[in-house]
């Protein structure tokens, strides 16, 4: 049985001989209950207007066999919410989603990730913001994070290099559980340009918890995956939808058996956690779960 009192997860995935599950999506999954995004907002807005179709949400996803449910903070960082409405409280807004997640695992041995988005789209090739205020947003939006109880941050879709160091020390100077998650483009670099590799030295310098990739297509992350070298903690979850990363409105395009087939190659490099993004719903989870009872069972 998992322990998230005081372990490491991913430490743990390697005791028990298996990657943990990450939940898959959260937006997509709200939008297909009827839900609109919200401009900066994207679907955290559903955290005020509609929290208990993201209690069932993660739920669901927790029936399908996730070890750790994502909150649904990927939008309610501070320039997300001062671009949306100032008047709203950040602070009350995350710890409401947070709560939610909590709620939903309800004492059951399930690890609470706290999602840390880009300060600003997370496609955007040009960021607009300046150094100063990356780092106030970033800064506070983890602090408001572990405070209100998450056991780690997940920092999701990261893009830019800038973005990735400020997390990196802030993180590490206050030793702060946290995941680096990162987008690459067609060519596999981020998209301020740097290579992968790049990327990942320099976070393997400031002790993360591990180091994933998500949100990417399938084809692209399988030209990733036979290019590099993984021998350290590691995950990936990918991007399910069909169509563009830039539609507003995400529809499912890879079945729940295609996507668990996926990763019948990607289990042999041994990652730490293994989950779904954008597209994915609490079914993509329940395949994953079923691959992995059929290669160890627990």
């Amino acid at each position: 049985m998992l322990n998230n009192n005081s372990i490491n997860p991913f430490s743990l995935a390697r005791r028990i001989n298996r990657p943990l599950i990450l939940d898959g999506a959260m937006g997509s999954m709200l939008q297909k209950k009827g839900l609109k995004s919200q401009g900066s907002m994207w679907m955290s807005m559903a955290n005020l207007e509609d929290p208990e179709q993201v209690f069932q949400i993660h739920k669901e996803y927790i029936l399908a066999g996730a070890d750790i449910i994502t909150t649904n903070t990927f939008r309610t960082n501070p320039e997300a919410v001062k671009g949306f409405n100032k008047r709203i409280n950040k602070n009350k807004l995350v710890k409401i989603a947070v709560n939610l997640a909590i709620q939903a695992a309800n004492g059951l041995p399930v690890f609470i990730a706290g999602s840390n988005a880009p300060a600003e789209d997370c496609y955007q090739l040009r960021r607009n913001l300046t150094l100063t205020k990356l780092e106030a947003n970033h800064h506070k939006h983890i602090e408001l994070l572990i405070d209100s109880g998450c056991h780690f941050v997940l920092n999701e879709t990261q893009s830019h290099f800038d973005e990735v160091k400020i997390i990196c020390k802030y993180c590490s100077k206050n030793s702060i559980p946290y995941v680096i998650s990162l987008f690459v483009d067609e060519s596999l670099n981020l998209l301020s340009g740097e290579s992968l590799k790049t990327a990942i030295e320099f976070i393997r310098n400031y002790n993360p918890l591990a180091i994933g990739v998500n949100c990417i297509k399938p084809d692209t992350f399988m030209r990733l995956y036979t290019k590099n070298k993984f021998d350290f903690n590691w995950g990936v979850y990918l991007n399910a939808g069909k169509g563009s990363f830039t539609d507003e409105i995400i529809v499912t395009g890879t079945s729940p058996d295609e996507y668990s087939n996926l990763f019948k190659n990607i289990l042999l490099k041994s990652p730490s956690f293994v989950g779904g993004c954008c597209g994915t719903t609490p079914n993509h989870i329940k395949s994953l779960k079923r691959l992995l009872d059929g290669k160890n069972r627990i």
